[in-house]
């Protein structure tokens, strides 16, 4: 049974929910049951944290250029992109801990951990559209910390400089 769960996982699960149905407690892999499960939860943190980078690259970007590039071909073609990303971000998110409630209580740490790489992310992508090389972004171009709580970043139709 345990070869199963390596071979294939959905028919391994299929069978564990089975057997749990039929009270067959006797016969569950519990060892890789155990496993299935706290894989499942850290995939829930992973996730989460994934959507938080995306939000808070696009929010990043969006508050520098408003702020300091104020690039009118940036305004132009490329900053309405921008805003769909952070609210298909944002509806994850939601999604998320809709879900899994008890993620709430992990936000603020899971914005602290993905911030410095969507900080590294949001400078490497706008350097992309920076043609002055004087004006190129480096790591004390964003706060060192998030400047903005969870509530904030992930509040509908908000945006930097609002």
């Amino acid at each position: 049974m345990s070869n199963l769960y390596k071979t294939d996982y959905t028919q391994w699960l299929s069978q564990q929910r089975e057997l749990l149905a039929q009270r067959q407690f006797d016969q569950l892999d519990i060892d890789n049951l155990l496993e299935a499960m706290d894989s499942e939860m850290g995939d829930n943190t992973r996730e989460l944290g994934s959507h938080f980078k995306i939000l808070l690259i696009h929010l990043l970007k969006y508050d520098h250029q408003k702020r300091v590039l104020q690039d009118h071909w940036v305004e132009d073609k490329v900053l309405h992109t921008w805003v769909p990303s952070i609210n298909n971000a944002r509806v994850e998110i939601e999604d998320i801990l809709t879900q899994n409630p008890c993620l709430q209580s992990s936000t603020e740490a899971i914005m602290d951990d993905v911030y410095p790489k969507a900080k590294k992310s949001a400078i490497e992508e706008l350097n992309r559209y920076i043609k002055i090389k004087s004006k190129r972004l480096n790591k004390n171009s964003f706060p060192k910390e998030c400047p903005w709580s969870f509530e904030q970043a992930t509040k509908k139709n908000w945006l930097p400089g609002d």
